[in-house]
């Protein structure tokens, strides 16, 4: 069964870190780019982050600086390393993989920065 599993959300103070995960399955990690968005209630989606299967990487202009994105090819997962976290980065994270034009997400970790 093709899936993705996130985990690592909870709830932190401003300025503190927490780092996700997202476990995937083979079929869909193998050789293809992996992204993390976010949504806030009533909000958009938003792409936070993108990595490569090669490990280059992109950012949202709101989280450089402040979050990592990194693969761990050996174990099919994706992780976002998010420090310095602001309230306004309150929101559910999903992990995203595109595998021959197909769309698969998972159900999302909830992270709540308190002010």
């Amino acid at each position: 069964q093709v899936q993705l599993v996130e985990s690592g959300g909870g709830l932190v103070q401003a300025g503190g870190s927490l780092r996700l995960s997202c476990a995937a399955s083979r079929s869909i990690f193998n050789g293809n780019p992996m992204r993390w968005y976010r949504q806030a209630p009533g909000e958009q989606r938003e792409l936070v982050a993108a990595i490569t299967a090669g490990g280059s990487t992109n950012y949202a202009d709101s989280v450089k600086g402040r979050f990592t994105i990194s693969r761990d090819n050996a174990k099919n997962t994706v992780y976002l390393q998010m420090n310095v976290l602001k309230p306004e980065d309150t929101a559910n994270y999903v992990c995203n993989a595109v595998s021959f034009g197909i769309n698969y997400w998972g159900k999302g970790t909830l992270v709540t920065v308190s002010s």
